[in-house]
């Protein structure tokens, strides 16, 4: 089969398109085939090394200390199922499905191999391949840290740091949806974009510090790792939180003791990945209350000008590969 194979960590011209073994289900697994992937901050991660501070010795130890032990990368997937193990029987040839391959990676390929158990759904009945292989990622990681480490219900404050990118735009619909009143952070380009998704209030973080404004949120959700405890802590309610998607690992540490005492708090980790959560996103879209961001498609083949461009920092939403 045809895949995206890096077998070095660097810049994007690591990465190359090579024919594979295709992979073969085991009892429990069903083969997919990908239709469409998407380049993200978890794949940028991987590839580049580009981990925030304290995590770099981690990263290699995960995925190979030297090089990648797993040569195909991708998280995120939607195709067809066209085959299943034995033991198989939540799934059958023929569905269409959507889920996040975690650390097992291999979403950059023709095929690809997922437990039956592991985060995978089916796909929303509105949604093409491209929108359905955007819905895991950044929709599972915002769902999880505003649902479960937020515990956000109906007329809080909610506020969106990096409210443009994958996470963050997923963040900005979740939010809205369970009735909070949010506030998004984001570039002065981006505003008309967040604001269509629902947030009542855009700051251009180029001509505006949101920690100056004396405002006070009950959630601050930090997507890309510009608003540390130090920076926001004034800015929480009495019983706010800070849910840091991007932290270092002092601000890990740092999380273990503020967690510990009563009021503001600071929460860090890696989201859940879970099936249920797929299910849920997938309602939400086929019920018109969600839709994933889509900034430009490129073809396997371009493998290395999509990795390019997630390197810039700008992407808005998401990043599609489309595997023919």
């Amino acid at each position: 089969m045809k895949a995206a194979v890096f077998e070095q960590y660097g810049s994007p011209e690591v990465v190359s398109i090579r024919d594979i073994e295709t992979p073969v289900p085991k009892a429990n697994e069903v083969l997919i085939k990908v239709h469409a992937s998407t380049v993200s901050a978890a794949d940028w991660r991987i590839r580049s090394l580009s981990v925030p501070r304290g995590y770099s010795l981690i990263l290699r130890l995960a995925f190979g200390f030297f090089r990648p032990r797993k040569s195909v990368l991708g998280v995120e997937i939607a195709g067809e199922v066209i085959a299943t193990g034995p033991a198989v029987t939540r799934f059958q040839p023929g569905d269409q499905v959507f889920a996040l391959t975690g650390s097992r990676l291999g979403g950059h390929a023709e095929y690809c191999t997922l437990g039956e158990t592991d985060a995978i759904a089916h796909k929303p009945i509105n949604a093409n391949y491209e929108q359905a292989a955007c819905l895991a990622f950044g929709g599972t990681t915002a769902l999880d840290f505003l649902r479960r480490h937020g515990d956000i219900h109906s007329g809080q404050k909610v506020l969106v740091n990096g409210a443009s990118g994958a996470v963050g735009t997923a963040a900005v619909q979740l939010a809205k949806y369970f009735g909070a009143e949010v506030t998004a952070v984001c570039s002065r380009a981006n505003s008309d974009l967040v604001r269509s998704l629902g947030a009542n209030r855009v700051i251009d973080y180029h001509r505006e510090d949101f920690t100056d404004d004396g405002e006070t949120y009950d959630l601050i959700l930090d997507a890309v790792g510009t608003a540390p405890w130090q920076r926001s802590k004034q800015c929480l309610s009495p019983q706010g939180r800070l849910l840091a998607v991007v932290a270092d690992l002092s601000d890990n540490w740092k999380a273990l003791l503020v967690s510990r005492r009563r009021g503001r708090r600071l929460v860090t980790g890696v989201a859940r990945e879970s099936a249920e959560d797929l299910r849920f996103l997938a309602r939400l879209m086929e019920n018109g209350v969600y839709r994933p961001v889509i900034d430009r498609q490129y073809f396997i083949e371009q493998i290395v000008e999509a990795h390019g461009y997630v390197d810039t920092g700008h992407k808005r939403g998401n990043v599609v590969i489309v595997i023919q």
